[in-house]
Protein backbone atom coordinates (compact mmCIF):
# COMPACT_ATOMS: atom_id res chain seq x y z
CA UNK A 1 0.00 0.00 0.00
CA UNK A 2 1.03 3.30 -1.17
CA UNK A 3 -0.57 6.80 0.04
CA UNK A 4 0.62 10.41 -0.80
CA UNK A 5 0.92 13.08 2.16
CA UNK A 6 0.63 16.60 0.96
CA UNK A 7 3.14 18.34 4.52
CA UNK A 8 2.43 22.05 4.11
CA UNK A 9 5.53 24.21 5.70
CA UNK A 10 5.49 27.28 6.47
CA UNK A 11 8.69 28.21 7.11
CA UNK A 12 12.41 26.39 6.94
CA UNK A 13 12.81 23.71 9.58
CA UNK A 14 12.12 20.70 10.92
CA UNK A 15 8.23 19.45 10.93
CA UNK A 16 6.96 16.55 12.61
CA UNK A 17 4.97 13.84 10.71
CA UNK A 18 5.06 11.12 12.96
CA UNK A 19 1.33 11.18 13.51
CA UNK A 20 0.73 11.27 10.15
CA UNK A 21 2.78 8.48 8.69
CA UNK A 22 1.71 6.79 12.08
CA UNK A 23 -1.93 6.75 10.41
CA UNK A 24 -0.79 5.63 7.24
CA UNK A 25 0.14 2.40 9.49
CA UNK A 26 -2.66 2.01 11.12
CA UNK A 27 -4.65 2.25 8.09
CA UNK A 28 -2.99 -0.24 6.33
CA UNK A 29 -3.51 -2.83 8.73
CA UNK A 30 0.30 -4.26 8.83
CA UNK A 31 1.52 -5.90 12.20
CA UNK A 32 4.61 -6.64 11.04
CA UNK A 33 6.54 -4.99 8.45
CA UNK A 34 8.11 -2.11 6.70
CA UNK A 35 7.37 1.44 6.17
CA UNK A 36 9.34 3.33 3.52
CA UNK A 37 8.80 7.30 3.73
CA UNK A 38 10.44 9.52 0.56
CA UNK A 39 9.84 13.05 0.19
CA UNK A 40 9.82 13.97 -3.44
CA UNK A 41 11.70 16.95 -3.59
CA UNK A 42 15.06 17.64 -4.22
CA UNK A 43 15.19 20.50 -1.55
CA UNK A 44 13.62 19.17 1.52
CA UNK A 45 14.41 16.51 3.66
CA UNK A 46 13.62 13.70 6.16
CA UNK A 47 15.50 12.66 9.60
CA UNK A 48 14.82 10.84 12.51
CA UNK A 49 15.33 12.56 15.58
CA UNK A 50 14.19 13.68 19.13
CA UNK A 51 10.98 14.47 19.73
CA UNK A 52 10.98 15.96 23.34
CA UNK A 53 13.10 18.87 23.89
CA UNK A 54 12.64 21.46 21.35
CA UNK A 55 16.27 22.32 21.64
CA UNK A 56 17.24 19.96 20.07
CA UNK A 57 15.91 20.57 16.88
CA UNK A 58 16.58 23.97 16.85
CA UNK A 59 20.94 23.17 17.87
CA UNK A 60 20.40 20.81 14.83
CA UNK A 61 19.45 23.46 12.33
CA UNK A 62 21.46 26.00 13.36
CA UNK A 63 24.76 23.36 13.08
CA UNK A 64 23.23 22.90 9.55
CA UNK A 65 23.29 26.48 8.71
CA UNK A 66 27.10 26.83 9.97
CA UNK A 67 27.54 23.59 7.55
CA UNK A 68 26.06 25.57 4.53
CA UNK A 69 25.91 28.59 4.67
CA UNK A 70 23.89 30.75 1.77
CA UNK A 71 27.05 32.96 0.72
CA UNK A 72 29.09 30.42 -0.95
CA UNK A 73 31.11 32.47 -3.78
CA UNK A 74 31.48 28.96 -5.07
CA UNK A 75 27.82 28.72 -5.77
CA UNK A 76 26.48 28.39 -9.72
CA UNK A 77 23.05 27.37 -8.94
CA UNK A 78 21.65 30.70 -7.75
CA UNK A 79 18.75 31.98 -10.18
CA UNK A 80 15.83 30.65 -7.43
CA UNK A 81 17.32 32.81 -4.66
CA UNK A 82 20.15 32.47 -2.20
CA UNK A 83 18.59 29.39 -0.44
CA UNK A 84 18.15 27.37 -3.29
CA UNK A 85 21.54 25.74 -3.44
CA UNK A 86 21.93 25.53 0.02
CA UNK A 87 18.48 23.53 0.13
CA UNK A 88 19.77 21.24 -2.00
CA UNK A 89 23.22 20.41 0.22
CA UNK A 90 21.57 20.43 3.25
CA UNK A 91 18.94 17.48 1.31
CA UNK A 92 22.20 15.61 0.20
CA UNK A 93 24.22 15.87 3.59
CA UNK A 94 20.49 14.30 5.02
CA UNK A 95 18.20 12.15 3.89
CA UNK A 96 15.15 11.94 0.94
CA UNK A 97 14.50 8.43 2.26
CA UNK A 98 13.64 6.74 5.69
CA UNK A 99 12.78 3.16 6.57
CA UNK A 100 10.96 2.42 9.74
CA UNK A 101 9.98 -1.55 11.01
CA UNK A 102 6.53 -1.87 11.80
CA UNK A 103 6.60 -3.92 15.17
CA UNK A 104 2.71 -5.38 16.26
CA UNK A 105 1.04 -2.66 14.38
CA UNK A 106 3.15 0.31 14.92
CA UNK A 107 6.08 2.44 14.18
CA UNK A 108 8.93 0.47 15.73
CA UNK A 109 10.59 4.37 17.11
CA UNK A 110 11.79 4.69 20.16
CA UNK A 111 10.92 6.33 22.69
CA UNK A 112 12.11 10.12 22.09
CA UNK A 113 12.19 9.70 18.32
CA UNK A 114 9.55 11.44 15.59
CA UNK A 115 9.88 11.68 12.17
CA UNK A 116 10.48 15.23 10.56
CA UNK A 117 10.41 16.81 7.28
CA UNK A 118 13.30 19.39 7.35
CA UNK A 119 12.10 21.94 4.82
CA UNK A 120 15.25 23.76 3.14
CA UNK A 121 13.98 26.89 1.91
CA UNK A 122 12.87 29.81 3.34
CA UNK A 123 9.71 30.10 2.62
CA UNK A 124 7.26 27.05 2.85
CA UNK A 125 5.55 25.03 0.00
CA UNK A 126 3.18 21.76 0.02
CA UNK A 127 6.00 19.06 0.36
CA UNK A 128 5.19 15.26 -1.58
CA UNK A 129 5.51 12.30 0.82
CA UNK A 130 5.03 9.08 -0.29
CA UNK A 131 4.57 6.19 2.33
CA UNK A 132 4.82 2.53 1.20
CA UNK A 133 3.85 -0.09 3.46
CA UNK A 134 5.18 -3.53 3.01
CA UNK A 135 3.55 -5.98 5.12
Amino acid sequence: MTRQLTVNTRRQGLHEITAEVAAVVRAAGATDGLCTVMVQHTSASLIIQENADPSARHDLEAWLHRLVPEDDPLYTHVAEGPDDMPSHLKAALTATTLSIPIVEGRLGLGRWQGIYLWEHRHHGSARQVLVHISA
